[in-house]
């Protein structure tokens, strides 16, 4: 695939956006879902095409925006990109997207008024996994990564999904956090070899580990006593999105609900291998996550 650039970049941006070449955005979008083999997909087939098409939108956008912070090692260069998707929000809302993201973007934006802060929320949650704020943050800074690049998720998605009940907002950032959680127990080990430790500063020195390096982290004693607090946390956050819903928006919330039949019994076997961060990451197949789905399904 050829590349152009993109004019959105600031003056002061070392890279322009790459822009893919592309004569249909939608199938664009489609393909990156389709390629990262996440638990996202499957659950959104249960949603009409228009809220599906900006579903997929909305997962490109995350996945390509967080491979800038995850997958770039040149700190400038990642900056950069960082910067230039900032840019390229802002044109996207003065109606000039240029990237095939921004493009199927465009029209969930103005048909289900999806919020452009949220959007740049998200890319400050990347940039705090880029600058290395999330080596051993405090718990205030946890929870600010998880509001940004898993409750802004949410907070947009529900407004695909359409709801009229006050308490969906919650529900979702909720949510949102439990599933972030959820991930930061699945990757200690991958996130350890990149430099971070999101486990937070308050837990790792009530445990004995003030100051741990993440060279160090796999071998140190207690660790897993601090990852059994951050699942009893991910655990609040299922119980109160539960206290969040209502009965009258199961229905419209099955993306999430579905999804969340994925991530709970990811956390289940997490609990059960004992908080264990020297195992492989906890994968399901894809024949126990169409289970897993089918199960969830019969429950709503």
């Amino acid at each position: 695939m050829t590349l152009a650039t993109s004019d959105t970049a600031t003056a002061d941006t070392a890279v322009s956006l790459p822009i893919p070449e592309t004569d249909d955005p939608k199938q664009y979008v489609a393909a990156v879902t389709k390629a990262s083999s996440s638990s996202f997909f499957l659950p959104m087939l249960v949603l009409p095409r228009p809220k599906r098409e900006a579903m997929l939108a909305l997962y490109a956008y995350c996945r390509e925006t967080d491979d800038v912070a995850d997958e770039i090692e040149d700190p400038d260069e990642s900056r950069a990109l960082i910067e230039a998707w900032r840019t390229e929000i802002l044109a996207l809302y003065r109606g000039a997207p240029s990237h095939p993201v921004t493009l199927a973007l465009a029209g969930p934006i103005e048909r289900f008024g999806l919020e452009q802060k949220y959007f740049l929320e998200i890319l400050e949650g990347f940039e705090m996994d880029r600058s290395g704020a999330m080596l051993r943050p405090t718990m205030a800074e946890l929870e600010l990564y998880c509001y940004r690049v898993a409750g802004c998720v949410g907070l947009l998605s529900v407004k695909i999904f359409e709801y009229e009940a006050p308490s969906i907002p919650a529900f979702a950032e909720h949510l949102g956090h439990a599933f972030q959680l959820t991930n930061i127990l699945r990757d200690i080990a991958e996130d350890a070899q990149r430099g971070r430790i999101y486990l937070p500063a308050e837990l790792l020195d009530a445990h004995g580990l003030a100051g741990v390096e993440p060279e160090a982290l796999l071998e140190a004693k207690n660790v897993e006593q601090v990852c059994a607090e951050i699942g009893a946390l991910a655990r609040r956050r299922f119980r109160q999105a539960s206290e969040a819903l209502p009965k009258s928006e199961r229905r419209a919330m099955r993306p999430a609900l579905l999804m969340r039949g994925i991530y709970e019994p990811y956390l289940n076997r997490i609990e059960a291998n004992g908080f264990r961060v020297d195992g492989p990451r906890v994968r399901f197949g894809a024949l126990r996550k169409m289970a897993l789905l089918l199960n969830a399904l019969l429950r709503l």
